[in-house]
């Protein structure tokens, strides 16, 4: 087992966890702003890291692609994870198919406008001549832009699923049956070459372009 990787693996999750945290407050507090008060009732206006987590998607998940990657196992190398869904009232919203995108969209921009915000940061670093806390903002924004970009996969549950399912009027009946099943399909899916290509082309063109516009490419 590599040390170093799984060293690196574990503080890429601390990260995760983290970004997961206000990608997960940014659906509660956009839902509660929306005219649904559930997830505030059930405390998840939060930014306790606690209250968010999914067993599966926040830790075990995680945690196994790390272990496996530290092994040098063929099977990882691509760090996911995702956190509690919030709970969503459709029948609180004032127009569901517009609220429910915005609410479903909320996450991905957080993490987009987080990852605008730790390249601001890293490029105060460079600025002040620290070098190690540049890298760290450079995995924070990594991270950010993976958990933007990987959200947005139209597989239930995931956000892009909500935005799909709203454009095309899908039933909340059907929704919910299908997303029975997008554990298994999301699992099949980043298997496929051309949707981990399609994934890695959207975070690099993006992190190039903020790259670009901090000035932190010389």
């Amino acid at each position: 087992m590599d040390t170093k990787t799984l060293i690196d693996g574990l503080l890429a999750y601390l990260c995760l966890v983290i970004l997961l945290t206000f990608h997960e407050f940014a659906h509660a507090w956009t839902a509660w702003k929306c005219g649904d008060d559930t997830a505030r009732l059930q405390g998840r206006i939060s930014l306790n890291p606690i209250v968010h987590m999914d067993w599966l998607g926040t830790v075990i998940l995680p945690l196994l692609m790390i272990f496996l990657s530290s092994a040098g196992s063929g099977l990882a190398g691509f760090l996911i994870g995702w956190g509690k869904p919030v709970p969503v009232n459709p029948y609180n919203l004032g127009n569901r198919r517009r609220d429910d995108t915005l609410i479903a969209l909320a996450g991905p921009a957080m993490n987009l406008g987080l990852a605008v915000i730790t390249m601001g940061i890293a490029k105060l670093f460079r600025l002040a001549g620290l070098e190690q806390m540049v890298d760290f903002m450079f995995l924070m924004t990594v991270l950010n832009l993976v958990l933007c970009f990987f959200n947005l996969l139209p597989v239930p549950p995931l956000d892009g699923s909500h935005v799909i399912k709203n454009l095309i009027g899908m039933s909340e009946e059907l929704y919910m049956r299908l997303c029975q099943y997008g554990f298994f399909a999301l699992i099949l899916i980043i298997q496929i070459p051309a949707v981990r290509k399609l994934l890695s082309f959207c975070q690099n063109t993006t992190l190039t372009f903020l790259v670009k516009l901090f000035g932190l490419d010389t």
